[in-house]
């Protein structure tokens, strides 16, 4: 019998994978551990403090005082849906960045990235960009099949480092949201499965201490390492 309603392919003994449970996360660069109100909230919001434009595209923040952003901190610890971290350079740093695991949806095998808040300290850093890394690693060693990435479509920096990590552009859902009483375009970006082994490799290889310098800069950029894995570009940023 034919048919012209063509289906997806089958996927051969899918299992779907675990939900992320709090957990420690260690790289040569960096330290996450799950973010909690009483070990992290104080250094945090020193950390934060005075860039009141961090919280520019967050649904929450800006946050005006330590005890604000505590009890913040303490109603995540509550809700079981994100798994948040907390980012150190290394253990025993102070924490510096937050960000999450959210939206996971193991029976699609779907997951994403988000509530990304890094203070100044920590932007543009090995660290930060290994700690993003880690996590993709452990979603796609987990069985992940797709690891998203989204943010306001006027959120340029957002848009070029989710392209500078190898997620795809995946194009601009309108007035998706309203988040503090404005208009949200959200720009869609991902990683599938099968992207994830070139993906790792050019991590790796910019991760490495001999792609810098003895004054740190880097040799190879990042983007240019994921450019050939990535199946689509923001045309935003070539504009």
């Amino acid at each position: 019998m034919t048919t012209d309603r063509p289906l997806g392919p089958l996927v051969p003994n899918w299992t779907p994978p675990p939900r992320p449970e709090p957990m420690v996360l260690k790289g040569r660069y960096c330290h996450l551990e799950p973010l909690r109100a009483d070990a992290h909230a104080a250094m945090l919001f020193n950390a934060f403090n005075g860039h009141d434009w961090l919280w520019d595209y967050m649904p929450q923040g800006p946050f005006h005082s330590a005890a604000q952003y505590h009890r913040w901190v303490k109603e995540t610890e509550a809700q079981s849906n994100d798994l948040f971290f907390a980012i150190r350079e290394h253990a025993g740093k102070p924490a510096l960045g937050v960000a999450s695991l959210m939206r996971i949806f193991p029976a699609d095998g779907t997951i994403e990235l988000g509530n990304i808040c890094i203070s100044p300290a920590l932007q543009r850093t090995r660290a930060t960009t290994e700690a993003f890394y880690k996590l993709m690693e452990w979603c796609f060693n987990a069985g992940y099949r797709r690891f998203e990435w989204k943010c306001n479509a006027l959120n340029m920096p957002s848009r070029r480092a989710a392209q500078r990590l190898g997620l795809s552009y995946e194009g601009v859902f309108r007035q998706a949201l309203v988040i503090k009483g404005r208009n949200r375009d959200t720009a869609w970006f991902a990683a599938i499965d099968s992207d994830w082994p070139a993906l790792k490799s050019a991590f790796e290889t910019w991760l490495d201490p001999r792609n810098f310098t003895a004054d740190g800069d880097q040799i190879e950029s990042l983007s240019d390492l994921t450019r050939l894995v990535r199946v689509s570009s923001d045309p935003a940023l070539s504009a």
